[in-house]
């Protein structure tokens, strides 16, 4: 997804009233909207595989599997974002009645677009860190293999890469598993 940032300050409740009434979607960052675009076919497929293969592995689990729409909220930064997957384990916990917005998430997947990747990597995985459920955070490259798999441990995150088309990623924190062949599957490469 490719974000730009509003220069508007909003408070939380009304970020909120206007998500909900909105046609497009944002996340809210600090008092500030930042407006999500359209992604590219390879940033679709690979989401789409990602969640097709672990709502395969999940059926009948106490997880549950989310794509884009699911907003979750970072409380104590009182921030909300779209992750690209994210994974539910045990009873799924809303802010609010209206339950459109996951307070804990086990496993967030963001899939890296140009316009995405430094927020990606820096400022929105700082404020994922806060969430106590969260036990990994994977990033996905969209124009080369390359997935980073952090794990929590204790204070530490820790760091494995993965580069290679037969490598499999294993999710721990949910029980399951994504190779790599399955999640590129359908993505073209430039040459060169």
């Amino acid at each position: 997804m490719t974000a730009a940032a509003i220069q508007t300050y909003l408070t939380p409740e009304e970020y909120l009233t206007f998500e909900r009434k909105a046609t497009t979607k944002s996340e809210y960052l600090r008092g500030q909207i930042i407006a999500m675009s359209g992604a590219s076919f390879a940033h679709n497929f690979i989401t789409a595989d990602i969640v097709t293969h672990l709502n395969i592995q999940l059926m009948g689990g106490e997880c549950q599997v989310a794509a884009s729409d699911m907003r979750v909220k970072a409380a104590q930064t009182a921030s909300y974002f779209y992750p690209d997957v994210v994974v539910i384990c045990g009873e799924p916990r809303a802010e609010d009645d209206n339950f459109d917005i996951l307070l804990n998430p086990t496993l967030i997947v963001e899939v890296l677009s140009p316009s995405t990747e430094a927020y990606d990597r820096g400022e929105k995985f700082e404020h994922y860190q806060q969430i106590a459920s969260l036990k990994e955070y994977i990033l996905i490259s969209q124009d080369k293999v390359h997935v980073e798999q952090y794990r929590r441990q204790g204070e530490q995150w820790l760091l494995t890469e993965f580069r290679e088309i037969e490598e499999v990623l294993s999710l721990l924190s949910i029980g399951c598993e994504l190779r790599l062949q399955d999640v590129y599957r359908r993505v073209k490469f430039a040459s060169g």
